[in-house]
This record gives structure tokens, C-alpha cells and sequence, in this order.
């Protein structure tokens, strides 16, 4: 596999994390959150590494990425870092 190769292929092992950190900060944003005390960009960067260590724990413990489970833990760990990110109990 050439370094081409590789870097597609972490690109798109990334991408699902990136774009829900980015979905839910935009969203947020949207929705009325004021988002803490962080701003826009480190909010994102916040939920981004939320979600690659949930991918890269899904890749480990499975043996392969693209599990429908790693996915769904995805969301969960990612949403629930934008919720304490945005202090989301003080409602």
C-alpha cells in the first residue's frame, strides 16, 4: 500500500468523527447553546478527539472499523461531550 493509500484511508477512518463533532457544535450553535466557555473551533476539537478514541476503541476491540456498535458509541460519547461541554444540566 502506498502513502496515498494510507492517507485515505485514515482520512476516511477520521471523517465519521469529524463530521459529527461538526454536526453537533453547528447544531448547538443552532439551537441556542451557548457553548460553555470554549469557543467554536475548540469545542469541535473536543468532540473530535471524543470521537476518534471511540473509533480507535471500536478498531481494537473488533478487529475492523465500520461496526454499526462503534458507530452508535460514537454518537452517544460524542453527544454527551457537547452536552457537559455546553454545561447542558443548567438547562
Amino acid at each position: 500500500m502506498g502513502p496515498l493509500d494510507i492517507l485515505n484511508h485514515l482520512l476516511n477512518f477520521v471523517a465519521p468523527a469529524a463530521f459529527v463533532a461538526l454536526l453537533l457544535v453547528l447544531g448547538g450553535r443552532l439551537l441556542g447553546a451557548k457553548g460553555g466557555a470554549l469557543a467554536g473551533w475548540r469545542q469541535w476539537a473536543a468532540v473530535f478527539v471524543v470521537g476518534l478514541v471511540v473509533l480507535a476503541a471500536g478498531l481494537a476491540l473488533w478487529g475492523r472499523d465500520g461496526k454499526m456498535l462503534t458507530y452508535a458509541a460514537l454518537v452517544v460519547a460524542t453527544a454527551t461531550c457537547q452536552w457537559v461541554l455546553v454545561r447542558g444540566w443548567k438547562g
